[in-house]
């Protein structure tokens, strides 16, 4: 506890802009009032500008505000007449982006007395608008078994009209704003699949269509066969999409429809797969979507973008119904510094919750996030000449959203000038619900970044998605995550030896499944540079680590518990891979986009400077030292060779003097044979790993 304080000292903070007092918005507020308590705004913008003419006509400057340190004494300061915007409880609807400039700064946005604020990009609709199919002439549309759950809302005679588009999105597609979602009493619907909580096997392909990745510009969707008679039951293939791994355990897409033959069992797409469609693989699964003869489970719908009507099973006792309607961010922060927004819940816009450019000192405290379309939270410079600094996102709780969790980036790549931004304390889950691969529960990139003391779990695909310079990843719980993919990796980098200087210590990887190619750590293609220290490895995959090819990586005093593999090393860039290191290829375009042989990467990095002289395809100084290795059927699988593996590792099929292993409590007894068998191990505070108790 003490040690987390001490973190927030130096990052959290509220400005107290003294003379100026509270500034109150209401949903019952009219934006004709003055700002009080007694007559409150009804909109953030109003706000907003309020506080602006404030500070103009008082003259009050960044430099004049009281700088609290103490992030325990938020009561105190809001009683002394912070420079706030206070928010009474209740859904406040979005009709736009709220934007904040650069003159916006020290200022704290955040829910008055701790009610429940919700910032909402979607539209609330009365569920008595809802109306059943059942004796309608709308009934024959769905099979007669299930016309008694559906119930229909005309969203047109409401006036809503934007629906958004169904677009092909996965692997390798730029991200876009979710088209139309619907939530009831707070939870995501899906539009009616099948199968409807699964995936089906696909069949011997027929027509693999068009590879762009190897070049095939012809643009030829697949065909491909399925099993059972399902899709008989679609009266038409109009505006029917497929998501499936069609080639790659790592590489998700959604496609359409071109048409069903139902007499020998064939789907052909409008849309090539980037790798072509293929079968076989374990991972190699489709399921169909935006159907209306499958709305039958509680959840699901349709949209009849011709009549502008939403169908969707009713599970019976709805409170509340709402579509999203926002394509933007709720809230854009662009060269703001010292904005605060403390328990505000971010919810049903088709795009992202928040957005800072090239802020300083910008922080989301006690906020959820969830029924986003994509991200939560995105920290990014708006280019590199302007780095913004010290942003965060604390206490936060993020689910259900579209794509990932954060994106964490800031710093300069080119001269090392760290952001020293960062995300501590967050529970991050049930992520992807859209994209489902490379969409992290936190991206981060840039340089000099912090992810800390989180909970990410429950995804397809990754946990952490890391590209940059000198992050450092420590004390987070990470577990349940790849659930869907194969060769992929909860923290994952690679493809850049540049990017280097990383720190992973005290985390807990855990509960990965090890039945197909999926690492916690996984170094790809050549990743370089990165000390993983004080680690905790329990039943972590397949191969715990994984060292594809590149050098200078360290595994030293960590724990590995119960693995088939504990550290996976190969030599790929002296095989299949062979070609990233010739003159002129991949590696030699990024080394010389950052002047890998010049500072300050010549001095941050001396062994970079010597990349090509080093024999780059041969992995070196990849160092295995004072680790523990608890029932690994194979410590190291690739060869020893390709390690600086120390005579000072433990291999032990028995318990080395856990707590309580059985419990999942892996903190070392003092009397573990540990220290005894490797002099100067470490104690691993496992107690401080993951969220930890924190003030309001």
């Amino acid at each position: 506890m003490k040690r987390y304080i001490l973190t927030l000292t130096a990052f959290v903070f509220s400005f107290c802009c003294f003379g100026i007092k509270p500034v109150y918005v209401s949903t019952t507020g009219n934006d004709s009032g003055d700002g009080s308590f007694e007559h409150p705004f009804l909109t953030l913008q109003k706000a907003r500008d309020a506080i602006r003419e404030i500070k103009l006509a008082e003259e009050i400057k960044p430099d004049s505000c009281y700088i609290s340190t103490k992030f325990s004494c938020w009561d105190k300061l809001l009683s002394k007449n912070p420079c706030s915007i206070l928010v009474r409880g209740g859904s406040y609807y979005f009709p736009q982006t709220l934007e904040f400039g650069s003159q916006d700064n020290n200022l704290t946005i955040a829910s008055y007395e701790d009610e429940i604020v919700r910032f909402s990009g979607g539209i609330s609709i009365d569920p008595e608008k809802a109306k059943p199919v059942a004796g309608s002439d709308k009934e024959n549309i769905f099979p007669e078994g299930n016309r008694s759950h559906i119930y229909m809302i005309n969203l047109k005679e409401l006036g809503i009209s934007n629906f958004g588009e169904i677009k092909q999105s996965g692997f390798n597609h730029p991200l876009v704003p979710s088209s139309m979602e619907l939530f009831i009493d707070g939870k995501p619907g899906h539009l009616a699949r099948w199968p409807n909580d699964s995936a089906a096997v696909i069949g011997p392909v027929l027509d693999k269509g068009s590879v762009p990745a190897d070049g095939d510009t012809g643009n030829r969707g697949g065909t491909f066969t399925y099993s059972g008679n399902r899709p008989s039951g679609w009266k038409t293939t109009d505006n029917i999409w497929i998501f499936g791994y069609f080639h790659y355990g790592w590489a998700d897409d959604v496609v359409k429809l071109a048409s069903i033959n139902t007499s020998n069992n064939t789907f052909t797409t409008i849309q090539p797969h980037v790798y072509g469609f293929y079968y076989g693989a374990s991972w190699n699964t489709w399921y169909a979507f935006n159907i209306p003869e499958e709305i039958d489970a509680p959840g699901e719908y349709y949209i009849d973008r011709n009549e502008g009507i939403l169908y969707f099973y009713n599970p019976g006792n709805i409170k509340q119904l709402e579509v999203s309607m926002l394509e933007s961010q709720l809230i854009k922060l662009d060269q703001s510094s010292g904005i605060l927004f403390k328990g505000i819940t971010f919810e049903n816009s088709r795009g992202e919750g928040v957005s800072m450019n090239s802020t300083g000192h910008c922080l989301l405290y006690g906020c959820t996030f969830r029924n986003l379309g994509l991200y939560a939270a995105i920290i990014n410079d708006t280019d590199e000449s302007t780095v913004g600094k010290k942003n965060g996102v604390v206490n936060c709780t993020i689910y259900q959203t579209g794509a990932g969790g954060i994106k964490l980036f800031g710093g300069n790549r080119k001269t090392l000038e760290a952001a020293g931004n960062y995300v501590e304390n967050c529970s991050i889950h049930e992520y992807n619900r859209i994209y489902q691969t490379y969409c992290a529960g936190v991206q981060i990139s840039g340089v000099g970044n912090r992810i800390a003391n989180c909970e990410i779990y429950n995804a397809p695909h990754c946990a952490i998605l890391l590209a940059g310079n000198e992050h450092l990843i420590e004390y987070n719980n990470i577990h349940d995550v790849c659930l869907d993919a194969d060769d992929a990796g909860a923290l994952y980098y690679g493809r850049n030896p540049s990017e280097r200087g990383h720190l992973v210590r005290y985390n807990y990887f855990h509960h990965i499944n090890d039945e197909n190619s999926l690492s916690a750590v996984y170094h790809d293609d050549g990743a370089c540079g990165m000390a993983v220290f004080g680690n905790i490895f329990y039943k972590a995959g397949s191969k715990p680590s994984l060292i594809g090819g590149g050098s200078d990586n360290s595994y030293i005093n960590n724990i590995f518990i119960e693995s088939p593999v504990a550290i996976n090393v190969d030599n790929r860039l002296q095989g299949w891979a062979s070609d990233w290191v010739t003159p002129g290829n991949y590696f030699e375009q990024r080394l010389n986009e950052i002047n890998y042989n010049q500072p300050p990467y010549s001095i941050r990095y001396p062994e970079l400077a010597k990349y090509w002289e080093d024999n780059p395809a041969l992995p070196k100084r990849n160092v295995v030292d004072k680790n523990v290795f608890v029932r690994i059927n194979k410590v190291v699988q690739g060869g020893k060779h390709l390690l600086e593996y120390s005579d000072y590792n433990y291999v032990t099929t028995e318990d080395p003097g856990f707590e309580n292993e059985q419990g999942q409590n892996f903190k070392l007894k003092e009397s573990s044979d540990v220290f005894k068998k490797i002099p100067g191990f470490q104690a691993i505070p496992f107690e401080k790993i993951g969220i930890q108790e924190m003030g309001n």
